[in-house]
């Protein structure tokens, strides 16, 4: 890596994650059921992939949410049976977050009529092109992830400088 690089480089690179997020997402929400959004989806997902009994905290701050907005979703997702809250066994006060038998059905659903959109994709990109992108992101995605939780992080969040100009 050179000494100084070119950062606008790195802008254009979560510029580019940006737009693709928000085309995969208006794909997604389109496949969804009536009144079922992806953040909804997104918290299943977490579930499946890191293990049921997080808090509605801990769960705020994976999505960098406020613990409000999460909430409405963990209501939600509630209200469809596709969670179940349970009492913290560590903490009598709060609550963990477990995915139903129901909402483990609804994410397959979710993801199989996705099916139209994905072989769309890959038709466009060969397996070996896929595969050849998910260890850079998921790289990222582990850095993110990681820098995320760093005390500097706060600093981060709370600096009230100047946007840039567009």
């Amino acid at each position: 890596m050179s000494a100084d690089p070119d950062l606008r480089l790195y802008f254009e690179l979560f510029n580019e994650i940006g737009i693709v997020e928000q085309l995969s997402r208006a794909a997604f929400e389109a496949r969804l059921p009536k009144g079922v959004l992806v953040s909804h989806f997104t918290v299943l997902n977490h579930l499946i992939r890191v293990g049921d009994g997080p808090t509605p905290l801990a769960l705020a701050t994976a999505f960098q949410v406020p613990k409000t907005t999460l909430s409405h979703t963990l209501a939600l997702l509630d209200k469809r049976g596709w969670i179940e809250m349970r009492p913290n066994p560590a903490d009598a006060r709060s609550k963990c977050v477990w995915i139903t038998d129901a909402g483990r059905a609804f994410r397959e659903e979710a993801i199989i009529a996705m099916t139209p959109d994905l072989a769309d994709v890959a038709r466009a990109f060969s397996p070996e092109a896929v595969a050849s992108i998910l260890p850079h992101l998921k790289a990222l995605r582990e850095f993110l992830d990681r820098r995320r939780d760093t005390p500097e992080a706060a600093t981060r969040q709370g600096d009230q400088s100047e946007p840039l100009a567009s």
